[in-house]
């Protein structure tokens, strides 16, 4: 299990808008200062100006800076450069060489890439493996503005398959690196019932944090990812009753082994939290 340090919600702010960082950094876990797509061409330098003359917590703030290919990208790593943040969010990541091409140019950076394009998804495992790298995230729109396709989600609201597997297979990466993972955006900004639900799903299915875009859903997430007053008495019970056996065993109806004792000392860690 990774030692991920910046979650569970993590706000997006665009970075041209300055009076909104101590906002959004009182708000959720961690800051994202964003430089890409939050930000029109036309204010990406007023962005990185802002961002230059900025002054908050870097164990606490990622920047999300333009993609390696891009024309912002050189001015981008500059601008960070002459900043004390050194955890940088890489948009559109797509291989190995993209995150290199980062920590060539920002001098003590650990790297988030955002597997956003079918390239990134079909390369994150590659792309976990990096040594600066230390989270996963993955995007669904741009994903799916990546294949052709108008839309990430059906009529229901439930996304679709192609996002489902990326989703998973980005985790999946993470996780085999053993590495942080990050949960999409929650585009509905309106809709906190389907984020809670959507949270509650990537707390379960094992993401590290998951990503927001407006500061009344940064509470959401925490919520979710926060077990239950039962659960986490039912994890501590458990744990102290797998002191009494050295291999599988019975609790309250249940067959336990090391993957289920491996829950409960999650539940525990995240309720301590």
């Amino acid at each position: 299990m990774s030692d991920f340090a910046w979650g569970p919600s993590l706000l997006f702010c665009p970075g041209d808008r300055p009076e909104r960082y101590s906002k959004a950094e009182q708000r959720a876990d961690t800051v994202i200062i964003d430089l890409e797509d939050a930000v029109a061409p036309a204010q990406k330098a007023a962005a990185r100006a802002a961002l230059e003359g900025s002054s908050l917590d870097p164990a606490s703030t990622v920047v999300r800076i333009n993609p390696a290919g891009s024309s912002d990208f050189a001015a981008d790593c500059d601008a960070v450069n002459r900043t004390r943040y050194r955890t940088v969010m890489l948009a559109k990541a797509e291989s190995a060489a993209d995150v290199q091409r980062v920590t060539s140019r920002i001098e003590g950076c650990s790297v988030i890439a955002l597997c956003e394009t079918a390239a990134g998804v079909v390369n994150a495992a590659e792309i976990a493996q990096e040594r600066s790298v230390v989270a996963l995230m993955w995007g669904a729109e741009d994903l799916v503005a990546s294949l052709g396709g108008t839309s990430s989600r059906d009529e229901a609201g439930r996304y679709r398959a192609v996002a489902v597997q990326a989703r998973s297979q980005v985790l999946l990466a993470a996780g085999a690196a053993g590495i942080g993972s990050i949960d999409a955006v929650y585009v509905a900004i309106s809709d906190l019932a389907g984020l809670a639900v959507e949270a509650e799903d990537a707390a379960a299915s094992g993401f590290s944090a998951k990503a927001c875009i407006h500061p009344s859903q940064a509470d959401v997430v925490r919520n979710a990812y926060a077990p239950s007053d039962i659960d986490a008495e039912y994890a501590r019970d458990l744990l102290r009753e797998a002191e009494n056996h050295g291999g599988v065993f019975q609790f309250r109806g249940r067959m336990v082994d090391e993957p289920i004792l491996r829950h409960a000392r999650r539940t525990v860690e995240r309720t301590e939290r």
